[in-house]
């Protein structure tokens, strides 16, 4: 059954709104057609009572209503097409409508049922009340509406339905497809001149004029990705210029030979147009192409890890991008400490440039490429300037000695300037041996202050087997010259060497009765720690040696690059600032099978605060000195004992607060408690 053989009852049109009505009768004599089906349907839209004016006025459903709606929005890539006589006729297309059933009767039947019921209820009422209550009714006078209200009841989703109802539909007259009408139209859609004179203007390629005729979608081109973050396509990355291409590659790669390069592009490209475009998205280290640090960290973005700007990671890079144009070699706890990143950023720049070798450091991914070096001395000079201004404006911004920087040859480094890992444990090897005789001599010098300090009258020494410490401390920084890990300058906290010294000798010694020797107590060095101890007993009246030591990495991490503090404090060092600053050691006797590292186990505490409670910390402090946990009624007898007056429950509880911690009933220094 074809459109011809329905009768078509209207049509019609809501130009605006580019909206089409379609009435069509349903044959209801069609074996397939279910009569009883169709007269519910009418009842439930008309009613019982249904007259010419309703909707089905036969009483049984015999039409069916279809509303268009857009398929696609975007119709410059459609046409009709119609083959006659070998030729394929195409005619672009300025719109396309569906046409898809209306189920609007249903909406009609629920709103009969709604009437009727709401007609039963009010009779029911009705009877029941002769007379309607008498009710007050509030009048209301609307408010002139403003602009912007008018504006949004103008964008509002009633409002526009409200004026798409308000559109009057234009009707239309069907003709069916074998009327002459149709006929007349359907020839627009041949192409009137037939002869082959008039289509000289297609001397395109096949696929020229199918790209002429179908463009790509500007939607499509606006959300297709430049290119894939991993995975490369070859095809679609040729089809770029140039200077995309090879953006993409180096941003991918990071590190790339020149040779590698020219072999992706291909043959056809012009190598000296590649050595323009490299320059513009990567530097030479080493004879090969690193990508810039720019193009990996846009201007605002930031760090995945810690949330850094970009600006800041691009300085970091760059710093580990200059350390290997001076050696092939470059150490992470090093760029961490220059830096002040964190070890999964740093980590993150060797990754795109190294591959880490144990014990070693990390060594630069490519070998060392002669041979662009000789071909190309003029790129290699330029990129060498680029290098120069670099490494000043490094210099500045992270405080770099000049002395300690390594010299850089004339032009890129070689294979010949290359120190390995092994030969720096070497060179660290020899240094130690060097020193030895150094330390012998400042051996002597401590013992000989040892025997004047002795003979004075009312100093009380602590005698220690000085000679074994000197061997184990001369022991232990020939076993840190092995390690070339940790060459970091603000290393020195953990570690036991300081300018080539074990830490006890670059600290002027042990000192006279635990103190600092007078020599080292006015450098500016001393002094500064000195006041970052002061300050940070006044706030925590009891610390242990690994917590006053993680407070000071904390406050190390918050100096400016290249401070004096920078310079190496060795442990020895600190505790004897600590003992300088008033402080005292708790000798807490700790459990015989405790965890505590030996670090935990050194408790020292603030002896003279200036406050009304240093004499019952002074107690506390003598209590913990025998015990390792008291009973809070034990510390009270004591302190009411030893200072001769019972103290309030508030008095204790902030001598207890500033020196101890409770755990399962028990009171403990802080620091100490092992749960």
């Amino acid at each position: 059954m074809t459109y011809d053989d329905i009768p078509h009852l209207s049509a019609r049109i809501k130009p605006k709104q580019q909206k089409v009505e379609l009435e069509m009768a349903i044959d209801t004599l069609n074996p397939n057609y279910c009569r009883s089906k169709g007269e519910q349907i009418a009842l439930n839209v008309d009613g019982a009572c249904a007259d010419e004016t309703g909707t089905y006025s036969s009483k049984l459903m015999d039409k069916q209503t279809f509303c268009s709606s857009q398929t696609t929005s975007n119709t410059s890539r459609y046409a009709a097409a119609l083959y006659r006589q070998g030729e394929l006729h195409l005619t672009p297309l300025h719109g396309i409508l569906q046409l898809r059933p209306s189920f609007s009767y249903l909406d009609k039947a629920d709103a009969k049922h709604r009437e009727r019921e709401a007609a039963n209820e009010a009779g029911d009422s009705s009877q029941d009340e002769a007379e309607e209550d008498v009710k007050q009714i509030t009048v209301r006078f609307s408010r002139p509406e403003s602009e912007q209200a008018r504006q949004r009841r103008v964008q509002s989703y009633e409002f526009l339905q409200k004026k798409h109802a308000e559109e009057p539909w234009v009707h239309l007259h069907y003709y069916g497809l074998r009327d002459s009408r149709s006929e007349h139209e359907r020839q627009y859609l041949l192409c009137q001149g037939s002869s082959g004179v008039e289509n000289t203007e297609l001397v395109k390629s096949p696929s020229e004029y199918l790209m002429m005729l179908m463009p790509p979608s500007q939607e499509e081109e606006k959300d297709k990705p430049v290119a894939p973050s991993n995975v490369l396509s070859m095809a679609q990355l040729r089809t770029l210029p140039l200077a995309d291409q090879i953006k993409i590659l180096m941003k991918n790669v990071k590190v790339m030979p020149f040779a590698n390069l020219m072999s992706l592009l291909g043959p056809s490209i012009d190598s000296v147009a590649v050595l323009r475009g490299i320059q513009k998205v990567a530097m030479l280290v080493q004879g090969n192409w690193v990508v810039k640090s720019d193009i990996l960290y846009p201007k605002d973005s930031s760090s995945p890890h810690s949330g850094v700007p970009a600006e800041v990671l691009c300085r970091g890079r760059d710093f580990v991008m200059w350390k290997f144009t001076q050696s092939r070699w470059v150490v992470r706890k090093e760029v961490a400490a220059v830096t002040k990143l964190c070890a999964e950023d740093v980590k993150d720049f060797l990754e795109h440039m190294a591959v880490v070798r144990i014990n070693k450091g990390w060594e630069f991914i490519l070998p060392y490429d002669g041979e662009f070096i000789k071909k190309h001395p003029d790129v290699v000079q330029r990129q060498h300037m680029l290098w120069t201004g670099i490494q000043a404006k490094l210099e500045k911004v992270y405080n770099l000695v000049k002395e300690t920087m390594p010299k850089k040859p004339d032009g890129q480094s070689g294979p010949a300037g290359l120190v390995s890992g092994d030969q720096r444990v070497q060179v660290a090897k020899r240094q130690a041996q060097q020193n030895h005789a150094l330390l012998e001599r400042e051996l002597q010098r401590r013992k000989e202050q040892l025997r004047a300090a002795s003979v004075l009258p009312g100093v009380r020494i602590k005698e220690e087997p000085v000679s074994e410490e000197g061997e184990e401390e001369e022991e232990r920084g020939a076993e840190e010259a092995e390690e070339p890990m940790d060459t970091s300058p603000s290393g020195g906290l953990h570690g036991r060497l300081a300018n080539g010294l074990p830490a006890g000798r670059a600290a002027g010694g042990d000192g006279f009765n635990g103190h600092p020797p007078s020599g080292s107590a006015g450098t500016p060095v001393a002094r500064e720690l000195r006041a970052f101890v002061q300050a940070t007993f006044q706030r925590q009246f009891v610390l242990t040696l690994s917590e006053l030591k993680r407070l000071f990495n904390l406050h190390l991490a918050s100096l400016p690059p290249g401070h004096m503090l920078f310079s190496g404090i060795s442990d020895r060092m600190l505790q004897d600032t600590v003992l300088a600053a008033g402080c005292k050691q708790i000798l807490v006797p700790f459990p015989p099978q405790t965890a505590a590292s030996p670090d935990e186990q050194k408790v020292f505490a603030l002896w003279e605060s200036g406050d009304m409670s240093d004499q019952h910390r002074q107690v506390l402090l003598e209590i913990f000195s025998k015990n390792y946990r008291v009973r809070r009624n034990m510390i009270q007898s004591r302190l009411t004992q030893e200072c001769g007056e019972d103290l309030s429950k508030q008095e204790l509880d902030k001598v207890l607060k500033d020196c101890c911690v409770s755990y399962g009933g028990m009171w403990y220094l802080k620091g100490t408690v092992q749960s």
